[in-house]
């Protein structure tokens, strides 16, 4: 059993893989999108969650996609669906507590600035033929007006665009120009405000999801710099049959895992894992890192419920075949500022690993704190608070390091800890004192645990570990002599040493 804490921190500030327009002449910001990813062969599922910021009038964005799309397509989604992903995958803190030493117990190890053209002089209005550009296919689904585009030149789109009413950001067209040269369509998704509800000013719109044949499995983020507000936060979630995935094109990386910490970090698990996340990518800028790859039908600890068929199907399997099991969800995480993301991500199959997984040992280790090669994928950002036993030890031999849920209280139902991430972790502009909030050093991120950092009343020094296989099970035991998880080892000698005894009163 693992014990997640449930840490309320604010939600995660994203970047996009289009732009956004708007038809007012104000600034528009990208504030929080997370996009899902499922691909099978050559056909992709691009499901996208959009917030935006700014003046409530129409909106639209412009994502480039390699084919023409048609209705079918396209859908919404429900919202909720991106919130049970990103539960599911994001990085964890569980707490443990020493049980009593004496106690008889049994456990088993478990497995951009916007540019203001009012009162500019504006060009003669050309055609769109003259322009080049050319709609491929129009149509409306929920609250969008939806128009496929293609275009023969950047510089003709971009005015194009402009003519229609779109207050395209500064710098568009040298943006656009590569995916014009490679023949890139444009999906341009027109909201209809009266459609659409506002909570402080942000439009809450539905999620969109589109689908399309390729051979290439790429994102394309380089029109989302034209939002951004300066350093940005990418989550990309990928579903895969039975395939981790990992960039091609950057340099990848895994975020320790398995970590002891302090209790300090319970009070803001958000400024701790920023200050690992940027200490993991300290000068190395274009730098991915993978915070989880596992079956996304299983997870342990369980925040949030594995994701079910339907669920499934909602991201994508209704359009692969229905296949419903053995999809492996991959969470990629890349901050990133204008001046280090210089081409899109491009998406390769990458091996299977492990890492954050299991109990603490007798010692109060953990192990797999970095990937390890394996059959399977489970690889998960983990973190742990532990709390040796500080009762009376009133057993002569007491049995050290069993570990499980806090004392007297039955387990809670496991809870999600999201990490902070994008404008709510510049306002602590990656300020935690990360050697103060860990318990062990991390040496392959440069990371040496203060001196001055609270130490347990029983530090995990002091634990006795019984060792042995961990198949064995005792119903019950004098106090101090049950064996943690399987200490066959200890409990022959225990009875080699009665044995003397009686030998040597005879």
């Amino acid at each position: 059993m693992m014990l997640p804490l449930l840490l309320a921190l604010a939600g995660p500030a994203h970047a996009f893989c289009g732009f956004y327009v708007s038809g007012a002449d104000a600034s528009l910001y990208n504030n929080a999108t997370m996009t899902v990813l499922m691909r099978d062969g050559t056909r992709t599922v691009l499901s996208m969650q959009n917030s935006y910021q700014g003046p409530p009038e129409d909106f639209a964005m412009v994502v480039p996609v390699p084919v023409v799309l048609q209705k079918e397509n396209v859908k919404t989604l429900p919202p909720e669906i991106f919130s049970r992903v990103d539960s599911l995958s994001a990085p964890r803190l569980v707490e443990y507590w020493e049980t009593d030493p004496g106690d008889v117990r049994i456990y088993e190890e478990e497995s951009a600035e916007f540019l203001d053209y009012a009162g500019a002089d504006m060009p003669m209005v050309r055609t769109r033929t003259e322009l080049g550009v050319t709609i491929e296919a129009q149509f409306e689904v929920a609250e969008y007006d939806v128009v496929i585009l293609s275009a023969k030149d950047s510089g003709g789109l971009d005015t194009w665009l402009r003519q229609e009413g779109y207050n395209i950001p500064k710098g568009a067209e040298p943006v656009l120009r590569p995916y014009v040269e490679a023949g890139t369509k444009f999906f341009v998704a027109k909201v209809d405000v009266e459609k659409v509800t506002f909570q402080n000013g942000a439009a809450v719109l539905s999620p969109l999801r589109v689908h399309y044949e390729s051979k290439e499995f790429s994102l394309p983020v380089r029109l989302g710099l034209l939002n951004s507000e300066g350093e940005q936060d990418l989550l990309v979630h990928i579903l895969a049959k039975g395939q981790r995935y990992e960039v091609a094109n950057y340099e990848n990386a895994f975020i320790p895992t398995n970590i002891r910490v302090t209790n300090g970090v319970r009070d803001d698990f958000g400024d701790f894992y920023d200050a690992l996340f940027r200490r993991t990518v300290v000068d190395k800028p274009k730098t991915v890192v993978t915070e989880y790859a596992w079956d996304a039908s299983s997870c342990d600890p369980c925040p949030t419920p594995a994701l079910n068929p339907s669920e499934l199907a909602t991201l994508g399997t209704d359009v692969m075949g229905n296949q419903s099991y053995g999809w492996v969800l991959t969470r990629l995480h890349y901050r990133y500022t204008s001046d280090a993301l210089g081409e899109d991500l491009v998406f390769q199959a990458a091996p299977p690993m492990v890492g954050g997984r299991g109990m603490p040992d007798a010692k109060g280790e953990l192990r797999e704190q970095q990937p390890q090669s394996a059959s399977v994928n489970n690889f998960q950002g983990r973190y742990v608070i532990l709390h040796p036993w500080e009762g009376e030890l009133a057993c002569k031999d007491p049995q050290r390091g069993m570990w499980g849920g806090p004392p007297d209280q039955p387990w809670p139902d496991p809870m999600a800890a999201g990490a902070r991430l994008g404008a709510e972790a510049k306002a602590s502009d990656g300020k935690a004192n990360l050697p103060t909030l860990v318990d062990q050093d991390i040496p392959w991120i440069g990371v040496v645990k203060a001196a001055e950092a609270p130490k347990p009343s029983a530090t995990p020094s002091t634990l006795t570990p019984a060792e042995g296989p961990d198949d064995i099970e005792l119903e019950d035991s004098q106090c101090g002599t049950a064996p943690a998880r399987g200490g066959l080892l200890a409990l022959l000698l225990a009875l080699v040493a009665v044995a003397r005894q009686r030998s040597q009163a005879g």
